[in-house]
């Protein structure tokens, strides 16, 4: 099948596109929200980057939509509507935003295409009316037991904590770095020290390690040397970050917000509201390695059962094939890419006056 997807949330594409499909990027030269491409990324060559202004239309199978937008930009560039003349479904990443839990989604009350969420809780929590939907829990492309453990550290892995602020708990750090030193991986992360301001919290500057923007699989090296992962997060999906540290074999602190209490069983960490039980169980950990690391197994071992990226596969095989089937359309598979149709030359992007990239600041999420 050949599947028409944009670069939006690049941890959840990690997995997506290790399936046994053509995942066609649309790439611009700017770049940007609206052509990535692989965005330099060590992806299988299934993930082929297009220009969607001269792509074959017919030689689409499916859309998976990401933002509100992409609907009036796939039917404009490639005449056919999603949902009507192409087989699509609405990949919903985020938690919902504003009046929650009254927050009504963007595909709610429509029954062409279905929203998928990526946790139980987010489709609990947004409202999709009569819309159909469904959950396909996420999947990691494993990266192997790699904790050591031999660094006396907490390891957070968090995207532009200073101004998301309180939605991913950049506000409990010092109370952390009270018990232990955090390394911080992720975007935005050198403005950590000015803003936290350790000092005014009578504590050392060397216990806040600033490891920054690390590709991942550096990243995955570096964070399984530190002996517990922390994640603060009060508000998001459910942290790919988390669910790597846990395939990495590290042993795991949450708060219990969102989908922490699932991704994290009892023996694999500590998922808690009250900061002080978590304060003590890292404290604990980071005194005693051996306990650190059986701790960790048992948390990748959950990983492996929840998250592995055979059964997410699976399961987007499952819903793409009911797609196409419920369409009465045959998938075009190996058609070439590229043709002269005449409207190709339309540009896909929002045009002046439409509404901006949805969800945009909050895609950042680890």
């Amino acid at each position: 099948m050949r599947i028409l997807v944009w670069h939006v949330h690049g941890g959840w594409m990690e997995a997506f596109v290790r399936g046994r499909h053509e995942y066609l990027l649309p790439v611009e030269p700017d770049g940007g929200p609206w052509g990535l491409g692989r965005g330099g990324r060590e992806w299988p060559a299934a993930a082929k980057e297009i220009d969607l202004a001269t792509i074959d239309p017919d030689s689409v199978d499916a859309v998976v939509l990401q933002r509100p937008e992409e609907i009036a930009a796939v039917a404009r560039t490639l005449g056919r509507k999603p949902g009507a003349d192409l087989p699509a479904v609405y990949l919903e990443h985020n938690t919902p935003k504003g009046d929650v839990p009254f927050t009504l989604h963007p595909m709610a009350d429509q029954h062409s295409i279905p929203v998928v969420h990526v946790t139980h809780f987010n489709r609990l929590f947004w409202d999709t009316g009569s819309a159909p939907s469904v959950v396909i829990e996420h999947g990691i492309p494993d990266p192997g037991h790699l904790y050591t453990g031999e660094r006396e550290e907490m390891g957070v892995v968090v995207n532009e904590p200073v101004r998301r602020g309180r939605v991913t708990g950049t506000d409990l750090l010092p109370g952390f770095a009270g018990i232990g030193p955090l390394r911080v991986f992720g975007m935005g992360t050198e403005a950590l020290p000015q803003a936290l301001n350790l000092k005014n919290h009578g504590l050392s500057e060397e216990r806040l390690r600033i490891a920054g923007d690390v590709p991942p699989a550096g990243m995955h090296q570096e964070l399984a040397r530190c002996r517990v992962y922390l994640h603060p997060l009060r508000w998001t999906s459910l942290g790919l970050a988390l669910l790597e540290a846990m395939h990495l074999g590290m042993p795991v602190l949450a708060l219990d917000t969102t989908e922490a209490a699932r991704a994290i069983p009892p023996g694999a960490g500590m998922v808690s509201n009250n900061p002080e039980e978590l304060y003590a169980f890292a404290r604990r950990l980071l005194d005693d390695p051996e306990e650190a690391h059986a701790v960790g197994l048992m948390a990748r071992e959950a990983a492996l059962e929840r998250y592995g990226l055979g059964k997410f596969l699976e399961a987007w095989d499952g819903l793409l094939a009911d797609l196409v089937a419920d369409s009465g359309m045959e998938p075009r598979g190996g058609r070439a890419q590229e043709s002269g149709h005449p409207h190709h030359g339309t540009d896909h992007r929002p045009q002046p006056g439409t509404v901006p990239v949805s969800h945009e600041k909050e895609r950042t999420h680890p």
